[in-house]
């Protein structure tokens, strides 16, 4: 086999296992969405806080659904209810009126294999809600999801029963995005790296 055939295979053949390995993290979400959030693997995921809107100074934490009890994790809380008042109808941004457990933004949390978890945005004194519908008084929705949490990412966005549960979605934001597996991601590198050798033995040979 000479170089330039080789070094296709080669390209061909981790572009294969790269795909393959996302293919593979995409089938472990077993569900992340209004039903619950559970994997069939650990999986890693980065939060990224985006706005919050309204008076209520809230707290987004992540919760194992047989112990509502205690949250595992916060991700994000609000030190203020906004970052000027009532301007930009209570808008907070992370740095101002939100701050994480790491002081960073985006935090990560690890999803153990098998566990069923649920969001919830504590509100304090004004209430808990959850991702998770069933888990809200007469199963209401209390979050919107969109966007796929492999590719692209996954938006969630709250409402936290202010003005009556007005089913704004928009009180409480955030983005999703799976961390990709080492295996995936050395994979990438060989396919990149193979289709740069290919692409230079193509242009000696002209």
């Amino acid at each position: 086999m000479n170089f330039k055939t080789f070094a296709s295979v080669t390209a061909v053949l981790a572009t294969t296992i790269a795909v393959s390995g996302v293919n593979s993290a995409a089938q472990a979400a077993t569900i992340f969405s209004n039903s619950g959030i559970q994997f069939d693997t650990d999986t890693l995921v980065n939060f990224s806080f985006l706005s919050s809107q309204g008076a209520y100074t809230s707290s987004l934490k992540i919760f194992q659904t047989q112990n509502l009890s205690q949250a595992v994790a916060t991700l994000f809380s609000e030190v203020k209810p906004s970052d000027n008042g009532a301007a930009n109808d209570w808008r907070g941004t992370f740095g101002n009126a939100v701050t994480s457990a790491t002081g960073s933004n985006p935090v990560a949390f690890l999803f153990k294999a098998g566990t069923s978890y649920t969001l919830g945005l504590d509100s304090g004194v004004n209430g808990l809600v959850y991702s998770t519908n069933n888990l809200n008084s007469s199963a209401t929705q209390q979050a919107a999801f969109s966007g796929n949490l492999f590719a692209g990412g996954s938006t969630i966005w709250f409402d936290d029963r202010g003005a009556g549960n007005d089913k704004d979605f928009n009180d409480f934001g955030v983005t999703a995005q799976a961390v990709p597996e080492p295996l995936t991601m050395g994979g990438l590198a060989l396919a990149g790296a193979g289709l740069a050798y290919a692409r230079r033995r193509r242009q000696q040979a002209m």
